[in-house]
């Protein structure tokens, strides 16, 4: 065991990444090969539009293939980009993985990719430079599924705009995103989100000046399937093991990582070590089931996607400790909306509040579970902007969360300091 704990050493993330690709595909191999291929076809020809659940749509084994698939390219990418596997990396790989199971395919995220590398290539840059917006920027592949069946033309025609509109969009995006980072000030985590729901309410207001109308889609399979949820849990059980053991055995590191506000850029891998990130990315995962588990949810190919999607990112600013707060305001929410814990999107959105737990981190419990109960609100009212066409559109609502609280809480915080020191 110390042999091969040694000769992982500082690659401790990249094996981890490479495991978890192995269970996607594992996980697809519980169906027959036309039976995947059959699924894996339907999600690809099919719309993608905010809701579209690979489980309900085309079975579990073929939604789990698609994920593999999605996270493989992005596992390539990476690779060939020589880009280090540190917090930010895990973040947009298992973002990937996550909604590969509703809403990205190997098809609809490769033009936002080579919109990006154009971009690179333009501005004389390398694509590395701009690696994690192409990655996170497939948020907006569901729109160029969409366009192949807006567009009046035949289906060749359909496609080729389609794809010319997806390589727009990523060349768009890393100059949006650099902007509306400076916006909430780093305190949304999902800020490509933010960007994508600007760059789709634009175009979606464009086609609908041409007549051309997008509906969001409810799909989505109900139930706790007993299977998965063993399996989730002995996989981040398993990762907070795998954490414990390179970690020496030992929790250091577990408490300084936790005692951090997460605010972007919060690389927890290169502050903190693989060993405590590892650890935390496990006792996250489990207490994003764990919710969904008691407050009746379901175990939906989104809602597994969420937690997955959540899951990477605690390598990348969310913890325990900035998480349970703005998790506490979702829940505390529905006791006074209209909306109960079991509602599609508030599951979701309890899930993706940890987009906001720099708020928590930074500001405390109580302005973080605030930050929950207006996420909570205003995450119901966005997707509609634009069609259900930006697959974070959690991203996009914490990001005016985040616009919204963050000014005033440092005017509080500002004051109060300003009257200890009176005092």
């Amino acid at each position: 065991m110390e042999k091969m704990l040694k000769r992982m050493e500082g690659k401790e993330m990249k094996y981890f990444c490479f495991f978890s690709l192995v269970l996607l595909f594992a996980a697809a191999a519980a169906g027959n090969l036309a039976g995947l291929a059959k699924g894996l076809w339907l999600i690809i020809v099919s719309r993608d539009a905010l809701i579209t659940d690979y489980f309900e749509l085309a079975g579990y084994g073929a939604a789990f293939l698609n994920a593999g698939l999605v996270m493989g390219i992005s596992i390539l990418l990476v690779v060939s980009q020589k880009i280090p596997f540190t917090g930010p990396t895990i973040a947009a790989l298992f973002i990937n993985a996550g909604y590969g199971l509703w809403g990205k395919n190997p098809v609809n995220i490769l033009p936002v990719i080579l919109g990006t590398a154009l971009y690179a290539r333009v501005h004389r840059s390398k694509l590395n430079r701009y690696i994690y917006t192409a990655l996170f920027g497939t948020c907006l592949a569901p729109l160029i599924t969409e366009l192949v069946f807006l567009f009046p033309f035949g289906q060749p025609v359909n496609f080729l705009l389609g794809a010319l509109a997806g390589i727009v969009i990523g060349f768009v995006l890393p100059a949006l995103s650099m902007h509306t980072a400076s916006m909430h000030m780093g305190y949304n985590l999902f800020n490509v989100g933010f960007s994508g729901g600007i760059l789709a309410f634009v175009i979606v207001c464009i086609l609908r000046a041409f007549g051309m109308e997008s509906e969001s889609v409810l799909i989505w399979r109900e139930g706790q399937n007993g299977v998965i949820g063993v399996c989730l849990f002995l996989y981040f059980l398993l990762t907070v093991v795998f954490g414990f053991f390179i970690n020496g055995k030992k929790l250091d590191g577990l408490k300084k990582l936790m005692g951090r506000s997460g605010c972007a850029v919060s690389d927890f891998v290169l502050m903190d070590g693989a060993g405590p990130v590892l650890m935390n990315m496990g006792l996250v995962g489990i207490s994003c089931e764990l919710y969904i588990l008691l407050t009746g949810g379901d175990f939906s190919g989104p809602v597994i996607g969420a937690i997955l999607a959540v899951f990477g990112f605690s390598a990348f600013g969310v913890h325990i400790k900035n998480y349970l707060p703005v998790l506490a305001g979702v829940y505390i929410s529905t006791f006074f909306t209209m909306f109960s814990p079991e509602t599609p999107g508030i599951q979701l959105a309890a899930v993706f509040a940890a987009g906001l737990s720099p708020i928590a981190g930074q500001f405390g419990i109580a302005a973080g579970m605030i930050a929950g109960f207006l996420h909570a609100a205003v995450v119901m009212c966005t997707g509609q902007m634009y069609g259900g066409l930006n697959l974070y559109n959690n991203g996009f609502s914490a990001g005016w969360v985040a616009v919204v609280m963050v000014p005033v809480a440092e005017s509080f915080r500002k004051y109060w300091k300003e009257r200890k020191k009176e005092k």
